[in-house]
């Protein structure tokens, strides 16, 4: 066992797992980062980048709203990268526009203003989400985690996590002492807490992605499928129009579940996104109609084809409940962002948990 003693012990370094770490150095506590992998390869490098606020109701706007303002001062103390010109909601048909006026989140706007905005045709209008923000998936989390380090927390990488007891937390590299210990292990709660994973119905979310080359985008872009997605817009009376065009006129939306939603990368590559299947496992093999979509898809938005650079398949935990926070012992939480919003909520979600904790 090492003699090296711990506040707080974090199994994970996705963005909910350094979301912890940060909000224990924040408060003077001494912290240790227990990673597999040698690198951040799974979610948290693997989406969007879209920090939203509005769409979401309950503790997902609580968390959100938290992240934001961490996010603001991340950025201004490290110079993590953010976009600050909102998110753009584009409507392109009558009954999506409806659904915007009708949520109230945003200022409306009319085709002109979205072609000014965005390079998108057949655009009805739209709505502009002014306090949306954009972080670079692929550089969020790693430059936070360089941060955190420089800082003084401790990073065990490669090392896997094998369980808790009192005051410790077991590894594949040996045993440390913790006051504290929060599994931060997204989709695989079923690998160290199965019977909890059961009892809250966790499963696993795979999805498709693209990377394409960009399109001039400087701001992040939302479509119809997205208000059908997130609650302040789907819960509205005018989304049953929306959701009941879809089925009768592209039903393939709901076959691969798309959010069609686009980010554009401080490099000029567009994020183009994405189809959803859910299950215990994900089966490795992608379906190569579902890229085709998502590419025709971006195509008739844009107006263009859109030049293909990656595939990639993300992984994320899904629950019937939006987060997960269990204490299945003193001392020990797991917490689980079970919607796929964790660049959204991770870090006000992970303030709460180790306020809860320490305070």
């Amino acid at each position: 066992m090492s003699d090296d003693r711990y506040d707080l012990a974090v199994v994970g370094a996705g963005i909910v797992g350094l979301g912890h770490a940060r909000a224990a150095l924040e408060r003077g506590l001494r912290v240790v980062v227990v990673e597999r992998a040698d690198a951040i390869v799974g979610a948290s490098v693997r989406n969007f980048g879209h920090i939203g606020t509005g769409m979401h109701t309950g503790p997902a706007r609580e968390y959100a709203e938290r992240s934001r303002a961490i996010w603001l001062g991340l950025a201004a103390r490290t110079g993590i990268w953010l976009r600050e010109t909102g998110a753009l909601m584009v409507a392109r048909a009558d009954d999506e526009l409806a659904v915007l006026e009708e949520a109230g989140l945003g200022r409306l706007l009319t085709r002109a203003q979205v072609e000014e905005l965005a390079p998108v045709v057949g655009a009805v209008g739209g709505m502009l989400r002014a306090d949306d923000l954009q972080a670079d998936p692929r550089e969020a989390a790693p430059a936070l985690a360089r941060h955190l380090a420089e800082r003084g927390v401790t990073f065990r990488w490669r090392t896997s996590a094998l369980g808790a007891s009192a005051g410790i937390l077991h590894t594949s590299r040996g045993d440390l002492r913790a006051e504290s210990v929060v599994f931060c292990v997204n989709h695989d709660v079923d690998q160290l807490f199965p019977e909890l994973a059961e009892e809250h119905g966790v499963e696993r979310c795979g999805l498709d992605m693209l990377l394409a080359d960009g399109v001039g985008l400087g701001i992040p872009v939302l479509t119809g499928s997205t208000m059908l997605r997130y609650r302040a817009f789907a819960g509205t009376a005018a989304a049953a129009a929306v959701r009941e065009r879809y089925a009768r006129e592209q039903p393939e939306i709901f076959a691969h579940d798309v959010n069609q939603m686009y980010t554009e990368r401080p490099d000029g590559t567009l994020v183009v996104g994405d189809t959803h299947s859910r299950g215990v496992s994900v089966p490795p093999f992608q379906d190569e109609q579902a890229f085709a979509l998502l590419a025709r898809l971006g195509a008739e938005l844009f107006g263009r084809e859109l030049r293909i650079r990656q595939r990639w398949q993300g992984v994320y935990a899904t629950a019937p409940e939006d987060f997960l926070i269990a204490a299945p012992a003193d001392g020990v939480r797991v917490v689980s962002v079970t919607t796929g919003i964790g660049m959204t909520t991770g870090l006000g979600l992970a303030e709460t948990v180790v306020a809860e904790l320490f305070d």
